[in-house]
């Protein structure tokens, strides 16, 4: 859980660091849509070849990401098993009752592959961006809902605060296994479901943690003037500029040929 880089800012100045944070989210959802679009395996190459060059650009420590994707593996066998084994199709193996088709297997690998590169991708996004920053990119993407009369600001502050403490999160689970480790318990041993019982006793003092962050950093900002989003002015106006355009157009052509080589080239 030490290892988890979801969540933090390297502050830098490679190409990456310096685009607008409105390009660099405007190409994660490009990406997003492109990968659940993809219907042929050469069009995940074409997408892991653009989360690789965003990683060059952003001369990101590649052993840092790679260990940031420890956590979701255990997600990443449970998904693929759940799929190996219910999507029905031309057996190739068979675990007792269970049989592992070749369709299963196929849409497991593609659910992984596209699993590992969204956290990648989101990963370099966080990276690469500052709070302050995703905040104000998110606020300016969203600002057409103002006019609707919904809360932009305050609902892009809420999700730049959820994924800021993601990490601390994990730290916090961390001590907590540690601690409750020390005196006698086990979380390595037994079966899978035996040790994923192990952890219910984790969840309480997680949860109340995390509501004492949650009441100190509320009593933070109030007590630093924080009112809201209305007549809020900004220290650094961020600009859009042809370097960004470049970069997103980029983006897109990658993701239209990851998503269209089936169609487009058989």
């Amino acid at each position: 859980m030490r290892d988890l880089t979801l969540g933090q800012f390297l502050p830098g100045r490679s190409a990456l660091h310096r685009l607008d944070a409105r390009a660099k989210l405007v190409a994660v959802a490009f990406l997003i849509v492109a990968l659940f679009s993809v219907r042929h395996p050469a069009g995940y190459l074409v997408a892991f070849a653009l989360v690789a060059l965003a990683t060059w650009l952003a001369q990101a420590p590649v052993g840092a990401i790679l260990r940031g994707l420890r956590p979701i593996l255990v997600l990443l066998v449970i998904t693929a098993a759940i799929n190996a084994v219910s999507i029905p199709g031309e057996p190739v193996a068979r675990l007792g009752p269970l049989a592992l088709s070749r369709e299963g297997l196929s849409v497991a690998a593609a659910l992984g592959v596209r699993l590992v590169l969204l956290v990648w991708a989101t990963t370099l996004l966080t990276l690469t961006t500052s709070p302050m920053a995703f905040t104000d990119g998110l606020e300016r993407i969203f600002s057409p809902g103002k006019r609707l009369g919904l809360p932009v600001h305050e609902v892009a502050l809420m999700m730049s605060i959820a994924l800021r403490f993601i990490p601390t999160m994990f730290e916090e689970a961390d001590r907590i296994m540690k601690a409750q480790m020390a005196r006698g318990a086990d979380f390595e041993s037994g079966s899978l479901l035996r040790r994923a019982r192990q952890l219910v006793p984790v969840l309480v003092p997680l949860f109340v943690a995390s509501f004492r962050r949650a009441e100190e950093l509320a009593l933070a900002m109030e007590a630093r003037g924080y009112a809201g989003g209305e007549g809020r002015t900004h220290f650094r106006e961020p600009a859009f500029t042809a370097r960004d355009g470049l970069a997103v157009a980029v983006t897109a052509l990658f993701c239209v040929v990851a998503a269209g080589w089936g169609r487009l080239w058989g």
